[in-house]
């Protein structure tokens, strides 16, 4: 008799909401507290309209409310909150952390310009990749 329920549950990756793109951007990451002007600094991110990941030296706990200031491409300076969800140590550089975030009282608007800019790198790469 054929069962009501699913027989396997979704994957992780199936039920993210947004489309995910790395890219290297200016990122500051302070606090929630902190209010000085933190240091934007180039690094890889993985980024999507909900969350970010990214590599960071300094500890965070999960649940942990941070402050980010990323560069949008045309000097759009992006300012939001994300909640640490965890954190992963890498294996082969000392002190040196992945940090997995979800955007947390983003506005809709806010969020529409950060998708808007993420369309835009997906569109980046595709172009570059089916030029050749």
């Amino acid at each position: 008799m054929p069962s009501d329920a699913p027989t396997s549950q979704p994957s992780a990756k199936d039920r993210r909401a947004y489309f995910r793109v790395n890219a290297v951007l200016p990122i500051s990451i302070q606090a929630e507290t902190d209010t000085t002007e933190g240091e934007l600094i180039e690094k890889s991110v993985n980024i999507s309209g909900g969350g970010i990941g990214v590599t960071v030296n300094v500890v965070y706990n999960p649940d942990e409310i941070l402050s980010l200031t990323l560069v949008l491409p045309g000097q759009v300076i992006f300012k939001t909150y994300a909640e640490v969800l965890w954190l992963d140590p890498l294996p082969y550089q000392i002190n040196t952390y992945r940090l997995h975030a979800r955007f947390v009282r983003m506005t809709t608007q806010n969020q529409e310009l950060l998708i808007r800019h993420i369309l835009g790198f997906q569109r980046s790469h595709l172009e570059n990749h089916y030029s050749a």
